[in-house]
């Protein structure tokens, strides 16, 4: 597939890193209202609510954590494996906040432009992917050179 936007695997994990992290900041300040709400009017302890807040704020930290280290790996087709599944994940928060919560506009065109912006990338990686198995690397080139001197 011939795409004329080419968009690097980096800025994909940097999208998903910017919405995570706004997800991340959003259920964090919550999950403290929400704690000083409820230290205020029973005494102490923890809520319910308190703890799936706090919970999404710390599976949102995990993901920044792991889109870092994904940012590491240089195989094109490991990027494309790990693109598709955040592509995956992604939309599929998009999906559950357009059918639960309609209302929450921000956060369904945050994850929305995240999952477009993964989809051209993995169509860019696709056509990367097809370049890099027609050329050699600088190690082949070597040995086909030193083989060629050998006959």
């Amino acid at each position: 597939m011939d795409i004329k936007l080419n968009i690097k695997p980096k800025v994909a994990y940097l999208t998903s890193i910017f919405t995570a992290l706004i997800i991340f900041l959003f259920f964090s300040y919550k999950a403290v209202i929400a704690f000083l709400i409820y230290r205020e009017l029973y005494g102490g302890g923890l809520d319910t609510l308190v703890l799936l807040r706090a919970s999404v704020a710390g599976i949102m930290f995990l993901l920044i954590i792991l889109f870092i280290q994904f940012m590491k790996i240089n195989d094109l087709k490991s990027q494309r494996t790990i693109l598709r599944g955040i592509f995956v994940g992604w939309t599929s928060v998009f999906i559950v906040l357009i059918v639960m919560k309609i209302s929450s506009i921000y956060f369904i065109l945050l994850t929305g432009i995240s999952s477009l912006i993964i989809l051209i990338t993995l169509f860019s990686l696709i056509d990367l992917i097809k370049e890099e198995k027609n050329t050699l690397t600088d190690k082949e080139i070597y040995l086909l050179q030193k083989l060629a001197k050998k006959k």
